[in-house]
């Protein structure tokens, strides 16, 4: 499947993972709505220099009437929505995230962002994509989803809990034609690493088998190729994780 004429929301697009994936299904063709909380207008400036096209559109991803706003005014504007790439999240870096020391607020603010958002995300589209006759959808969970991993309780939680919501949507609307997968990244190479400590950063890179992080040009292409290739993929959990599956351990 071509991507040329195809709508896509894009969400966490000011920046990381989302900016470099709503480039580059705007390469391929698509259209995309580049979906944040913070000010998406570099990301579709930078669209725009490389001859694409994008609109930068506010969305906290946490909220069902911001999503709701956010699905009518791009079905108003643009007839329809093709692709949804839920990639917003956040994640604890910096602070106590296990499981006893966490607080209340941080816990909330991960689960809400990371699982809640993914979910009101596909509640928000699905409808119209059934509508329309099908539809295709990739939420960015992470390795952290299918192992234990230090002082990262309630982005595992979320997480993994993207992985099964994925899984639960596709067993539900692929009769509708509508194709939902999910990537886990390994760590990847975004502003949320900017104030870790060398050796994080060493430990985190060494944990791959490559030996570095990732990019998040490299997870863009895959949710390119998710949304592009084969109606036989629905739901399914792909790593792309340098190898940290097959080496087995952190």
């Amino acid at each position: 499947m071509s991507l040329n004429g195809k709508i896509a929301i894009v969400t966490g697009a000011a920046q990381g993972i989302g900016q470099a994936t709503a480039k580059r299904l705007a390469s391929e063709g698509a259209t995309v709505i580049a979906a944040d909380i913070q000010d998406a207008s570099a990301t579709v400036d930078a669209i725009a220099q490389l001859g694409g096209k994008a609109h930068a559109y506010e969305l906290d991803v946490r909220v069902m009437n911001s999503w709701a706003d956010t699905v009518r005014e791009v079905i108003d504007g643009h007839g329809r929505v093709d692709l949804l790439a839920n990639i917003a999240g956040v994640v604890n870096m910096l602070s106590e995230d296990s499981v006893v020391g966490l607080s209340e607020e941080a816990w909330d603010n991960v689960i809400n962002t990371d699982l809640k958002g993914v979910w009101l995300g596909m509640r928000a589209v699905i409808p119209h994509m059934i509508e329309r006759g099908g539809g295709r959808i990739v939420n960015i969970s992470s390795m952290a989803a299918l192992r234990g991993l230090p002082n990262l309780a309630s982005y595992s939680a979320a997480k993994g809990g993207v992985v099964s919501l994925t899984k639960q949507a596709a067993f539900e609307y692929g009769p509708h034609n509508i194709l939902i997968n999910a990537i886990c990244p390994g760590t990847i190479d975004t502003p949320i690493l900017a104030d870790i400590t060398d050796e994080m950063r060493e430990a985190n890179a060494n944990a791959h088998i490559v030996r570095r992080l990732g990019l998040p040009e490299e997870i863009a292409s895959m949710v390119a190729y998710l949304m592009r290739e084969g109606s036989f993929l629905t739901g399914e959990i792909y790593p792309v994780d340098g190898g940290w599956a097959a080496k087995g351990n952190f």
